[in-house]
């Protein structure tokens, strides 16, 4: 186990979707439950939260400029100036024991993003695709919680996390057409690993994988071997990012729900921000261009 350091004090009740913004050198990341999103300037520390007033799962930065985000029920763009969302897509508007989850942008610039049951249903997620136009599209169906998504280095092939199945999919990913073909596990961990959740690629194409119930982030080879573990002082470890100024700091969310009072007393930095110096760089996230 290699350990990280404790980087911000945040108490999220479920921090997740760290996304690094190369222009103003700054990183993002949401509150699910806290229905609010964060900035911070890692170098200066000043650090600010945005209250969206729904459940606000994953952020992406427009190609245009400002921020587009998955909330609860659908796709949105953050009205910064008068802080508020204008929906783009709501297909989860009139279900009640549904909502978004994670998401990710692809290199053509469309925004995937899927749902999970808040029932435990294991088959109520799916797997949804919005296009720079505005088009949107299933993609799978009958997913129990979808989770991290990425894409490897020559974008042929698509990872999809279903965390209650402890599995990461690789799907073929046709990058011009955005289809995805012949699912096959990349991951499949037993029932005693915890889950996998979100997850980010580096830019020798290897996953990192943050473990919920598992207070760590596996560091996987492109033909799915364990390469390295980061132990993480929350046992709630949600998702990863690679950011900073050479795009080797990983920064690390994590989460307070559904701990109980004597697991919080145990890790009390859990729904904090942290931190690897790593020697590897991460490779880009990409814009959404709608």
């Amino acid at each position: 186990m290699i350990d990280t350091e404790h980087f911000l004090a945040c108490q999220d009740s479920l921090g997740e979707g760290p996304l690094w913004n190369e222009d103003e050198q700054a990183l993002y990341w949401v509150d699910i439950v806290g229905k609010r999103f964060h900035r911070l300037e890692t170098a200066s520390g000043q650090h600010t939260s945005f209250n969206v007033g729904i459940p606000v799962c994953v952020l992406g930065f427009r190609q245009q400029g400002g921020i587009v985000m998955v909330v609860r029920d659908g796709f949105a763009v953050w009205n910064a100036q008068e802080q508020k969302l204008e929906y783009i897509a709501r297909p989860l508007e009139h279900l009640t024991d549904v909502r978004f989850n994670d998401g990710a942008i692809d290199c053509a610039g469309r925004f995937w993003a899927g749902s999970m049951s808040t029932i435990g249903d294991m088959n109520s997620g799916t797997l949804y695709r919005l296009d720079p136009d505005g088009s949107l599209h299933v993609m799978a169906t009958n997913i129990g919680t979808s989770n991290g998504i990425g894409w490897n280095l020559d974008n042929t092939i698509m990872y999809h996390t279903d965390s209650p199945r402890r599995v990461i999919y690789a799907y073929d990913f046709d990058a011009v057409s955005g289809s995805i073909t012949n699912r096959r596990p990349f991951i499949q961990l037993p029932d005693e690993i915890p889950q996998p959740d979100g997850l980010a690629v580096d830019s020798e194409g290897y996953i990192w994988s943050a473990h919920w119930d598992g207070a760590c982030v596996v560091r996987y080879t492109p033909d799915g071997r364990v390469d390295r573990t980061l132990q993480v002082p929350a046992l709630h470890t949600t998702a990863c990012c690679f950011g900073g100024p050479t795009l080797t700091d990983l920064y690390i969310t994590s989460a307070r729900e559904e701990l109980t009072l004597e697991q919080l007393s145990q890790q009390p930095l859990s729904g904090d921000l942290f931190h690897y110096q790593s020697d590897v760089q991460g490779f880009p996230r990409y814009k959404f261009a709608g």
